[in-house]
């Protein structure tokens, strides 16, 4: 899966400037997680529109992970950022204890990262600013990643990205090694590991929606990958089932054009 990732920096970044440029706004909110996907977007807008448009935000609770908070400090010493900091475990509680059923885990690791959508949205809202998400193209695909929660974003840089060509990146950017190196988790729930919930590796994952993505043959993708046809049937399923997480509220076909099936509207002011 080789790609020119010099080209591709470029490519991200002069996006980043011309839709900012284009939205009459002058900054950028990131949410910062000590993760790689969040790394390589932080340091890419940064590098786009200069480090003092770009406002970091990091928000912990009480399952995020200890390595994560170290290394938003490595961050921060190494690229020079300013990150603001605010645990919102308090807020994640309150919200728990008023909810018309009780949450479990998962739906207090949804609520956890629609609190953060809300922070971040109202602190761009008293910046002038655009919010700016790290989903990659691996997880946007299967669904993994939370509708309304890091799902609802202004612009998401790095969401044709796969996972593994996210690595790629970030060595190119010279991101330190124990980020690269670390084992992925969206940190919302303890010790939580992307690939263990996901039930495979992300490189085997990639390989799969490559194939998908190119209309390569079953046959094709399971030499491709090294995996069984099952599971390319499974990713399939999970792209399937997900399709609604990357879509805009469906709406019924009424007028003579409607908003999000045939009203297109251009991408530049005017």
């Amino acid at each position: 899966m080789a790609f020119n990732v010099e080209e591709t920096t470029v490519v991200i970044k002069e996006f980043i400037k011309t839709y900012l440029k284009n939205s009459g706004l002058n900054k950028i909110v990131v949410g910062i997680s000590g993760g790689i996907d969040s790394a390589v977007t932080a340091i890419l807008v940064s590098e786009s529109i200069g480090r003092k448009n770009v406002r970091f935000i990091f928000l912990p609770d009480d399952t995020t992970p200890k390595k994560d908070i170290q290394h938003i400090d490595l961050l921060s010493e190494k690229f020079n950022f300013k990150i603001e900091r605010k645990n919102i475990t308090k807020i994640i509680d309150m919200i728990s204890n008023n909810c018309i059923l009780k949450p479990d885990l998962y739906a207090i690791a949804n609520i956890k990262a629609r609190t953060r959508m809300i922070i971040l949205f109202e602190y761009a809202n008293m910046n002038n600013a655009l919010v700016c998400g790290t989903s990659n193209k691996s997880e946007i695909l299967v669904g993994y990643f939370t509708k309304y929660g890091d799902g609802g974003v202004d612009i998401m840089p790095i969401g044709d990205l796969y996972k593994t060509q996210v690595y790629d990146i970030a060595r190119f950017l010279k991101i330190p090694e124990e980020i690269i190196n670390k084992k992925p988790t969206a940190g919302l729930i303890k010790d939580q590991c992307d690939e263990y919930e996901l039930k495979i590796c992300y490189e085997k994952l990639d390989k799969i929606l490559m194939g998908l993505e190119k209309k390569m043959n079953i046959e094709k993708i399971s030499k491709f990958a090294d995996v069984q046809k099952s599971e390319i049937e499974r990713i399939k399923k999970m792209r399937i089932l997900s399709q609604h997480k990357r879509r805009t509220p469906m709406i019924p076909k009424i007028g003579i054009r409607t908003v999000g099936l045939d009203w297109r509207n251009p991408n530049q002011l005017g």
